[in-house]
């Protein structure tokens, strides 16, 4: 996490340097505050990040004789058989198509999301996948 927070905060001195040639240069106010804003913000991070850095363990990240696979971990559980998702994507399709056409779609469209929605949040609750 430490090399994270350096580079943000050499990120933060390239913004600023600009910042400063872009308002000198351009003399517009609107580009440059928002040049200063993200000045702002990556300096944040950085702190952060920099600050962070040295409470917690070093990373994989930190090692320079760190594999890839030295910093993998678990990424969650997937169903690998949902057909809510499906559903969730009709009903969307229809949602957006009711933009377009007319809002009196957007009736049909709701209810496909609900139950889409509703099923997929509920999906291990009960039925055959009820002990997973």
């Amino acid at each position: 996490m430490k090399i994270q927070g350096w580079l943000f905060i050499w990120l933060s001195a390239f913004i600023l340097i600009m910042a400063v040639v872009y308002g000198v240069w351009s003399k517009e106010p609107a580009g440059t505050t928002a040049l200063f804003l993200a000045f702002g913000l990556t300096v944040m991070i950085g702190f952060y990040l920099g600050f962070t850095a040295r409470r917690v363990d070093a990373g994989a990240q930190d090692d320079k004789e760190a594999d890839v696979a030295d910093d993998a971990g678990e990424l969650g559980f997937f169903s690998p058989h949902s057909w809510q998702p499906l559903m969730l994507g009709v009903g969307g399709a229809f949602a957006f198509l009711g933009v377009a056409v007319g809002w009196w779609l957007l009736y049909f469209a709701a209810p496909i999301i609900m139950i889409g929605l509703f099923g997929w949040v509920f999906e291990y609750y009960h039925g055959e996948n009820r002990t997973q």
